[in-house]
């Protein structure tokens, strides 16, 4: 008997659907002033799609904000006038809360900077000080539209022939999971790419995905990626 497909909960452990626009506007190098409706609503819809392919589930907030873009994209294409264009820009919509977002984001990150009272009170682990000393080279932190992206590239490597349907007959998210954490405990880190086997088909790309994705939700990891080659790297925490 097959097991039920697995879902991942976005909600609560993920971005939500500011992220994704803050990282449609950095991958396409976007004016934030001057941002192509037409452009980041269709790939926001794509991201949408991927995540609905991928078996994830994810907050309302992000139909709503889809919605949002939409709707901008509509009153974009009506007639304005000289005087009106500038005044009436549907995109300062969303462009005044973009950047109340980005503010408080940045000031969140100034804080997880600041040393925590008693942080240094108990002894790490070896995997925890490798971590740490690797976050001194040009690392930065992984979220979850930069795996997406990162997962979307090994797809497009895969051969039409090979592009089946995902059925979860060959390993299970569960198992997947005992062999990444099977393989960290022995290393204590390891790159993306040694997670999949040399040809991997759809099937293994999806379960990998949605095992990861687990695993941040749990807190058993942490994925950075090289701030020049683009390698990423997990790390067992």
């Amino acid at each position: 008997m097959q097991e039920e497909i697995y879902k991942v909960q976005l909600e609560n452990i993920f971005e939500g659907p500011m992220d994704l626009l803050v990282h449609l506007i950095k991958k396409n190098e976007l004016d934030i002033y001057d941002i192509p409706i037409a452009l980041v609503t269709e790939q926001y819809l794509q991201y949408l799609e991927w995540m609905k392919i991928m078996n994830i589930d994810f907050a309302g907030d992000f139909i709503v904000m889809a919605s949002s873009l939409a709707q901008i994209k509509s009153r974009m294409l009506l007639p304005a006038s000289a005087d009106e264009e500038d005044e009436d820009d549907p995109r300062h919509e969303i462009i005044k809360p973009l950047l109340e977002y980005l503010q408080m984001k940045s000031a969140a990150e100034q804080l997880s900077e600041r040393h925590l009272l008693g942080e240094e009170t108990f002894l790490r682990g070896r995997d925890r000080q490798e971590f740490l000393a690797i976050q001194q080279e040009e690392y930065i932190q992984v979220g979850l539209f930069e795996l997406i992206d990162a997962f979307q590239k090994i797809l497009e490597k895969i051969p039409d022939d090979q592009r089946m349907e995902f059925t979860p007959d060959k390993i299970s998210v569960k198992e997947k999971i005992t062999q990444i954490t099977d393989l960290l405990e022995a290393k204590g880190s390891t790159t993306f790419i040694e997670l999949f086997s040399e040809n991997p088909d759809k099937s293994e790309i999806i379960v990998t995905f949605l095992a990861i994705l687990e695993m941040v939700r749990l807190a058993l990891i942490r994925i950075v990626q090289h701030a020049q080659t683009g390698v990423m790297r997990l790390f067992y925490l």
